[in-house]
């Protein structure tokens, strides 16, 4: 402001100045012209009353360099003059002073000189002898008037801009405290200028609509950032210029980068080249849908670009976790061509042993070789119905079973005495020790989870192999445990072992009979009782699964 107010008073005073010495100039100017044309008419008329009482010779012997004293005869011609010689001189009849002079007694005429930039006066009187007196003198234009005085304009000027510089100075300053001093925050508790009361009205008013709309801002704000980053799925906020805007917590743990990565670049992260692709396909506003594996995890990326008046101005990422989802989608594939094939064993076999026997290709002494095989492959194709059957309905959390008190000791007891004639004929014995713990379950679940534990551990014992179980509890668990002497489970295989179908030697599976369930309706079975299921096992040592449920 102090420069502006500085430059407004130094242009101010700079015309005033130059139109005040203008204006001067042109008064004193004519003021000087008044009084060099009186006295020149007052000069040439006592010149003229000399010579009509002296004659010429008074007039000639003048001595002056302020007038041009001149004598010309009636017809024009120059009788004497006291600048040039009278003979070198023209006649000068056709001057409009002598003109006026022969004809009325007296003339006067002014003439200029744009050469010498002056200007000549001349005034003619008519002598009694009819002979023409003129006088002129010279004097400057105003023009070179004006040129002799700006000197002292400029000097006036110098001094009248520092004197402005001061006064703008101490002015601006008396005019900026008071505004510089106002308390913005508080506009009507402001004492300053009247002038700038409605101004304050008005920012108090806007303040308080600002105020309320930047409350209402924050809020949403919060509320996004709220949801943003507690949301599962990484999502992450792209400008044009692969600038993040925003990004969760869930997007920085998928992408491996450190907080505070808002306003990076995305290209220039640490992270997989195939993102970098997806954002650059794109911003070229292409939108993008694809699975990506990484760490162990499966994601699929949606990247949609986000538009703007036509143009490409972002391009928001979503990361969503579907691991689960596609190990589900596998496992139900492998589940279908599991029980596909192994249905399509049984089926064939009993397709072909009755085909011999209807074509009567069959002797008598083999039909009830024949119908025994019949029997035993229908018997399998039965119970491997009956697996799949039940496992789709631990699948469905066995919604229409009711949890009651159960003792597992005694269950345990029920099991093993089932099974004691099966394990004596294939020459292993089965024990159980422990005591009566009470468990809060289903009790055909629990019964089917110690009888497939104690079946497997049957199935796949050695010769004169024992198999013991166990009920017994800690502090906060009854444990059951069934271990066994059989050939045990190579260590790359233990973590399978709960999958549908998963057989370790399938060749040996077959030959007991096993049709791959049995594991994984445990785990289901488990899974619905909030156990947990441990498995140790050695190759031909043995294997002892425990089984951790909550007391009840």
């Amino acid at each position: 402001m102090t420069k502006r107010i500085l430059n407004s008073m130094c242009i101010i005073i700079t015309i005033t100045l130059f139109l005040f010495g203008g204006l001067i100039s042109g008064v004193l100017y004519n003021k000087l012209s008044t009084n060099q044309i009186s006295e020149l008419k007052s000069m040439c008329q006592i010149l003229a009353q000399a010579y009509n009482t002296g004659g010429d010779d008074y007039v000639k012997n003048i001595k002056t360099d302020n007038y041009r004293i001149t004598l010309i005869s009636n017809n024009g011609d120059v009788i004497y003059d006291n600048y040039m010689p009278s003979q070198d001189m023209e006649n000068h009849l056709d001057r409009e002073e002598i003109t006026d002079a022969i004809n009325n007694g007296e003339g006067f005429s002014k003439r200029y000189s744009s050469t010498l930039t002056q200007r000549s006066i001349y005034y003619a009187i008519r002598l009694d002898d009819s002979s023409i007196l003129r006088l002129s003198i010279t004097q400057n234009t105003i023009y070179k008037l004006l040129i002799t005085i700006i000197p002292s304009l400029v000097f006036s000027l110098i001094i009248a801009i520092f004197l402005t510089y001061l006064i703008a100075k101490h002015l601006t300053k008396s005019i900026i405290t008071p505004l510089n001093s106002l308390d913005l925050d508080n506009p009507l508790s402001n004492k300053g200028y009247d002038e700038i009361s409605l101004l304050l009205n008005r920012m108090d008013n806007q303040q308080k609509k600002l105020k309320t709309q930047s409350k209402k801002l924050q809020t949403k704000k919060d509320e996004l950032n709220t949801i943003i980053q507690c949301m599962n799925e990484g999502l992450v906020l792209i400008n044009a210029s692969g600038n993040i805007v925003s990004i969760n917590k869930a997007a920085e743990q998928i992408l491996k980068i450190y907080k505070g990565s808002i306003g990076e670049n995305f290209y220039s992260l640490n992270c997989k080249e195939k993102f970098k692709t997806i954002l650059h396909t794109s911003i070229g506003g292409k939108p993008i849908d694809e699975l990506i594996e990484t760490n162990n995890t499966i994601y699929q990326i949606n990247a949609s670009p986000v538009y703007s008046r036509n143009k490409v101005v972002g391009v928001a990422m979503l990361f969503l976790d579907v691991t689960q989802k596609e190990k589900t989608e596998q496992m139900r594939k492998e589940f279908t061509a599991n029980v596909s094939h192994e249905l399509k064993t049984p089926l064939h076999s009993i397709a072909g042993y009755s085909e011999l026997m209807a074509r009567g290709m069959v002797n008598d002494n083999d039909y009830p070789m024949f119908s025994n095989k019949i029997y035993n492959e229908a018997k399998r194709m039965t119970q491997l119905i009956e697996d799949i059957i039940e496992l789709s309905h631990l699948d469905e959390g066995a919604t229409d079973m009711n949890k009651t008190g159960v003792d597992l000791y005694s269950l345990a007891q029920e099991v093993t005495t089932g099974l004691s004639d099966r394990a004596k004929n294939s020459n292993i014995s089965i024990t159980l020790t422990g005591t009566t713990q009470i468990v809060n379950g289903i009790p055909q679940l629990l019964k089917g989870i110690i009888y497939n534990l104690c079946d497997n551990a049957i199935k796949y014992n050695r010769p004169n192999g024992e198999v013991m179980v166990e009920v017994k509890s800690d502090n906060e668990n009854v444990i059951l445990s069934v271990k066994d002497t059989g050939i045990g489970i190579p260590k790359e295989h233990i973590n399978r072992i709960f999958e549908r179908f998963y057989c370790v030697d399938k060749s040996h599976s077959k030959e007991v009979g096993g049709t791959g369930l049995g594991l994984s309706i445990v785990k289901h079975a488990a899974k619905i009782h909030n156990a947990t299921i441990k498995c140790k096992s050695k190759p031909d040592i043995g294997t002892t699964i425990s089984i951790a449920f909550p007391k009840a």
